[in-house]
């Protein structure tokens, strides 16, 4: 399968709403979700984080992930985004048709 599930994490609900519309406008994402609040801890500048993040979810082709981070990194206010791509293994065959035709060139 070449659908891919991309997994985002953002400052803010309003980044990661910003950030999945952008993409989806674009047709690098058929679909984005925003799951906030997140709670985040993690390493960085040395010590344990403890951070309320947003979650962006997206779907995409895997011929599309390279693109996809890198606009994702030109419009995102961190340092180093987590972005990462999951393969998606199955799923209804009509949905991951929708992906494919919604991240097409128009």
């Amino acid at each position: 399968m070449s659908e891919r599930f991309i997994y985002i994490t953002a400052g803010s609900e309003a980044e990661a709403a910003r950030l999945g519309r952008s993409l989806v406008e674009a047709r690098l994402a058929a679909c984005a979700n925003v799951i906030s609040p997140v709670k985040s801890f993690y390493w960085w500048d040395g010590a344990v984080q403890e951070d309320t993040e947003a979650a962006l979810v997206l779907k995409t082709r895997a011929d599309l992930v390279d693109a996809l981070i890198a606009k994702l990194k030109d419009e995102h206010s961190y340092d180093c985004p987590c972005v990462v791509s999951l393969p998606i293994e199955a799923g209804n065959p009509d949905y991951l048709a929708w992906i494919n035709a919604e991240t097409q060139a128009k």
